[in-house]
């Protein structure tokens, strides 16, 4: 028997604190990813350069490739459809962090 596990996938947005700086990723594990942004793991990525360390949106697929795809559609928008997003599901704009972890 020859079984294939799929791993799902999340696509998420993070802000800095003005939320005047987005960044859009995509990870298999998003509470470890998300922790990675938060600590400067990767101290010359994007996220730490602009200290885009709030989780503001955050989507999660069943298949990683659904999430990817996700990805690259909100990458290709502009930045207005990326706040109306965010604004959808976080009006507030609040840290989703916690709602990850707790």
């Amino acid at each position: 028997m020859n079984m294939v596990f799929q791993k799902g996938g999340s696509v998420y947005i993070m802000a800095n604190k003005y939320n005047n700086v987005l960044y859009t990723g995509v990870s298999s594990e998003l509470t470890i990813r998300i922790w990675q942004h938060k600590n400067n793991i990767h101290p010359n990525s994007f996220t730490a350069k602009y200290k885009c360390d709030k989780l503001v949106y955050y989507l999660n697929f069943p298949f990683i490739e659904e999430a990817i795809a996700e990805e690259k559609r909100i990458k290709g928008c502009i930045k207005e459809y990326k706040r109306q997003l965010i604004n959808s599901i976080n009006p507030n704009w609040i840290d989703l962090y916690e709602s990850l972890i707790g």
